[in-house]
């Protein structure tokens, strides 16, 4: 059989709700060029079956506390191992976040996140001022409000649950193969606790990764296949950007149609799933970064990143306006 009827075998079996194998997701993931691109069409037609055709969630964060972070995830531009430069302050007054929050919704976001750097908030009274800045934002904004506080405890995720909190982010960032490669102070197994606390709370979880950290297509797969397993509600997918200053700063770019075929291979995945861009899509994909939205992506995180610039509110509105998806 022919590499493009493959494709489109695995495709029906998609649509007529049967779940894709992790051997058939390693098919899609050796492809050319011209295959791929079928890849993405079909992956289009995936999100439009399951999703819609016009439904695209844009989610903004504030980074509420940075840098300072006592892990060593070899990514990162606010581990503490590391000489970044990165601006490093204590967490946000209560009206600082809810200006910032008024701001993108505003501007037209859909959720906002509170994100804090760290492991874990440790002080009761900064976990105290999160709970309620959710609670002020659930009741006077008619954003979605989101948090991603590090490892979290059942009863913490209640409080925020009770606060009004719609969604908890917590990534996994690679396989649990890969993990070790990019973090030795904590364990993968942590960060699946975490999930699986928040979902016992009664929250909806965020839960992706990062990819172009020398993981290889199976590490994708495998992170899809987990997520899939743990059942979370959105999926972002971020693409490295070097930070200097870390063990990454070298790091090769990610041809950009290899982050498309691994966007559609996650749709194939996860058909009823958002799954989102968030940082590096700008850099790394250039000019192919409304693809992604072709590709099986249906949300986008707006905006400022955590420690970088992305392309602003009204460019990424423009640009979703320009695909005919909103």
């Amino acid at each position: 059989m022919e590499k493009m009827d493959r494709i489109k075998e695995i495709y029906n079996r998609v649509i007529n709700g049967e779940e894709v194998t992790a051997a058939e997701a390693e098919e899609l993931s050796q492809l050319n060029s011209e295959e791929v691109w079928q890849l993405i069409m079909l992956a289009r037609r995936i999100t439009e079956e399951f999703i819609g055709d016009k439904e695209v969630d844009l989610c903004s964060i504030v980074n509420a506390k940075s840098g300072s972070c006592s892990e060593d995830c070899k990514f990162c531009a606010q581990s503490a191992y590391y000489d970044t430069n990165v601006e490093e302050y204590s967490l946000l007054s209560k009206a600082e976040i809810i200006s910032r929050a008024q701001e993108m919704e505003d501007k037209g976001a859909d959720h906002f996140g509170i994100v804090t750097s760290g492991k874990e908030i440790l002080s009761e009274e900064e976990f105290q001022r999160i709970l309620e800045a959710v609670k002020e934002l659930t009741e006077e904004t008619g954003l979605k409000i989101c948090a991603s506080l590090g490892k979290l405890s059942i009863k913490r995720a209640k409080l925020l649950a009770e606060a009004g909190l719609e969604r908890y982010h917590h990534n996994l960032e690679t396989s649990a193969n890969y993990f070790p490669e990019i973090c030795s102070t904590h364990d993968y197994s942590e960060r699946v606790t975490t999930v699986k606390n928040v979902k016992a709370a009664g929250l909806e979880v965020c839960c992706g990764g990062i990819i172009g950290l020398g993981e290889s297509f199976r590490d994708r797969i495998e992170l899809a296949f987990k997520l899939k397993n743990l059942d979370v509600d959105s999926v972002p997918i971020n693409i490295l950007n070097p930070v200097e200053g870390t063990p990454l700063e070298y790091s090769d770019s990610l041809p950009p149609l290899e982050i498309l075929q691994t966007t559609a291979i996650f749709r194939f995945i996860l058909p009823d799933k958002m799954i989102r861009y968030a940082g590096g899509r700008e850099d790394n994909l250039r000019s192919l970064q409304p693809l992604g939205l072709v590709a099986g992506v249906n949300g986008l995180l707006v905006d400022q990143y955590l420690t970088t610039e992305g392309q602003g509110v009204e460019k990424d509105i423009q640009m979703v306006k320009d695909l005919g998806l909103m």
